[in-house]
């Protein structure tokens, strides 16, 4: 995973696998370079996922709490046909930018 900041917007390009065993350690990463840099806007980029799991939806849901307490956002890129369907059947199109 590589962390970019620009400004106020925190870019998490995510790669691999997100499942119930990776997930802890994506989180943990994307978190502390939120509590780092304070950003207004989180942007979590999928493009090298090469599987995700419902685990994928917890790391988004749990990123959108995170930064709506600290009055930011969230996007989230590169999600793959069948990810970003499933994204969007969890109900947080409703909550979180989906490009």
């Amino acid at each position: 995973m590589k962390i970019n900041v620009n400004g106020d917007i925190l870019t998490a390009h995510l790669d691999g696998e997100i499942d119930h065993h990776s997930a802890p350690s994506v989180r943990n990463t994307v978190d502390e370079a939120v509590f780092m840099h304070s950003p207004k806007k989180l942007i979590l980029d999928f493009s090298d996922i090469t599987f995700m799991d419902s685990s994928g939806v917890g790391l988004i849901m749990g990123r959108y709490k995170l930064l709506s307490g600290k009055n930011g956002t969230v996007e989230v890129r590169g999600l793959k046909k069948r990810d970003k369907r499933i994204v969007e059947m969890s109900g947080l199109k409703k909550l979180i930018e989906i490009r």
